[in-house]
């Protein structure tokens, strides 16, 4: 067989016979291999040349004078478990061959009998790259497991059990540990601007550039969409600082380049120390809540959770509050109350449905202490979507005169929803309400906030047949510059001017202003937290067309409501 047509094999040889390894590879030649030997007869020049080489095999004599195929199996096995080891030797008893075997050997060859040699090193290869191929997927498996799949930094539920085993160690040690909380700032812009392939290239190369800010030691994961966290272990305060300042500029100095479009984005970054505290969930919470204390505060900053810490305590304040709602939502504690809106002139009477929620002892809350925490945590559309539907089948177990309209305040969220006529219409067909009896009350800020998208809303909404009032009218620095543009029935003049109007002149000036100017604009007015009969009768001498407030009545669940309006 010519040289070009034989397979290259490289083997490290372990044999102290020159005659013994000219016969070796003799036979590998004619089995069809050309053999690049590399002889040794001693444990050093062996583990040399075992971490210097690429070695398809490792074949060994079984005993030589300082060496032998025992100390061979073990320095393999500690290299590379998957290289496999044939043992040739002119004397090997059949104990020794078998407990050679169950020390990692693949087979045994008597060199009186190479003819076995080709075919062993064949199949032992074969299965070594098998075995290698089996590791890989296996390595692979586990990567992904613990390893975000876009980054390729680590993933949330090993760092999690990384911080975990750092607070153990802290315990036994003493040691203190620091860890860092990343939220970008304008990570959306690009996602929005240029799809989420952008979003994902951003976010590679940008973990790229934090790995370089930190430690050896440190562990930086990808924790969720644009969030990050730091684990710095046995690290003071002040180094802890330094770290997120450079991890902080870091951010602030990239420009990410997509296409012709350049965009920077900032972060926001929380910073707590271990220190008091024992579990891996509470230290996340703290970071994450010293985090979201850091964009309140203005963005682009490092917030350090410290005891006594008041927007750390609002926050977790606002969490609570959070699982409470939920709680209420799940176990039908939410109610619905309704308030009069009474008429200072020939209309039928209205009312706002107002909504209220019970605790665990059954005490009434308002909500003024929830609906702060589920506008910030995105709740809004859900607790919307429940007051529409109960509203709606309520209102169905009680017929009302075709004028009468109960109204419903809709969030900033879901006034820009596109599912939000969706779902009103479902309410509709589902509980036989007809639009008359329906109003929508929206907040003067949350109408200009997306005026487009509000307008269009209240547009549709309208061209159904609903009734739209404007809430806490004039409180708005351009107020009167919207009240052409919006498609409204009503405007509700904020109660902050009408409270004190009879001892405030600017206040009574500005009531009068917003309902002449709401009546030229073909509007009616409702003036709210009208308190006393004086106000009420002020009010209807300036033609004011309808009047909220506890001296018309106070709120009161939606059932008893009805039946007060029956018995008017």
């Amino acid at each position: 067989m010519t040289e070009d047509r034989l397979q290259h094999i490289r083997v490290l040889l372990c044999e102290d016979s020159e005659d013994d390894a000219s016969l070796l590879e003799y036979a590998l030649k004619k089995g069809g291999y050309a053999a690049h030997i590399h002889c040794v007869d001693n444990e050093r020049d062996f583990t040399e040349a075992l971490q210097g080489g690429n070695w398809d095999i490792v074949i060994t004599d079984h005993s030589m004078p300082s060496f032998n195929s025992g100390d061979v199996i073990r320095l393999v096995n500690e290299w590379d478990p998957h290289l496999p080891v044939i043992i040739v030797s002119g004397s090997i008893g059949e104990e020794a061959a078998v407990q050679a075997m169950k020390s990692g050997a693949q087979d045994y060859v008597m060199k009186g009998n190479l003819k076995r040699l080709v075919p062993a090193i064949q199949r032992e290869i074969k299965e070594a790259q098998t075995r290698r191929e089996h590791q890989q997927a296996q390595d692979l498996i586990h990567h992904m497991a613990y390893h975000d799949s876009l980054t390729g930094l680590v993933n949330r539920r090993e760092f999690e059990s990384r911080l975990r085993s750092a607070l153990q160690s802290r315990g036994e040690a003493g040691h203190s540990h620091a860890l860092i909380y990343i939220d970008l700032d304008r990570f959306k812009l690009v996602n929005d601007s240029c799809g989420h392939m952008a979003g994902d290239e951003l976010l590679r190369r940008l973990s790229r550039k934090l790995l370089h800010c930190m430690r050896e030691n440190d562990t930086l994961a990808r924790l969720g969409g644009d969030e990050f966290g730091v684990l710095l272990e046995h690290c003071p305060l002040e180094r802890a600082r330094t770290i997120a300042q450079n991890l902080l500029d870091t951010v602030d100095e990239y420009v990410f380049v997509w296409g012709d479009r350049h965009f920077k984005v900032g972060a926001s970054i929380g910073l707590v120390t271990s220190e008091g505290i024992d579990d891996e969930q509470s230290l996340l919470s703290l970071a994450d809540m010293a985090c979201y204390a850091a964009k309140d505060l203005g963005r682009h900053r490092i917030h350090v959770a410290a005891p006594g810490d008041r927007e750390i305590s609002q926050r977790r304040g606002e969490i609570e509050w959070v699982q409470r709602l939920r709680q209420a939502m799940d176990h039908q504690r939410l109610e619905l109350y309704a308030q009069r809106i009474q008429p200072l002139g020939e209309a039928a009477p209205h009312h706002e449905l107002l909504l209220r929620m019970r605790d665990e002892q059954g005490q009434l809350i308002t909500p003024d202490r929830f609906i702060p925490a589920a506008e910030r945590y995105n709740l809004m559309q859900d607790i919307d979507r429940w007051v529409i539907g109960t509203a709606f089948r309520l209102l169905s177990e009680r017929p009302d005169e075709a004028e009468q309209s109960y109204f419903i305040n809709l969030s900033a969220t879901s006034l820009t929803s596109e599912t939000l006529l969706e779902d009103i219409e479902e309410q509709m067909r589902l509980h036989g309400i007809v639009p008359r009896r329906i109003g929508f009350e929206i907040t003067e800020t949350a109408a200009i906030a997306n005026f487009d998208a509000a307008i269009d809303t209240m547009t549709r909404l309208r061209g159904k047949g609903f009734r739209i009032a404007i809430d806490d009218f004039g409180t708005g620095m351009s107020s009167f510059s919207y009240l052409r543009s919006l498609p409204a029935d009503y405007i509700k003049i904020d109660g902050s001017f009408v409270r004190d109007m009879l001892d405030d002149e600017i206040g009574l000036a500005i009531v009068e202003s917003v309902n002449r100017i709401a009546h030229i604009a073909g509007l009616r007015t409702i003036a709210e937290f009208v308190e006393t009969p004086a106000l009420l009768q002020r009010l209807g001498e300036m033609g004011v067309d309808y009047a909220q407030g506890w001296a018309i009545g106070h709120p009161q669940p939606l059932v008893e409501a009805a039946e007060d309006r029956a018995a008017v």
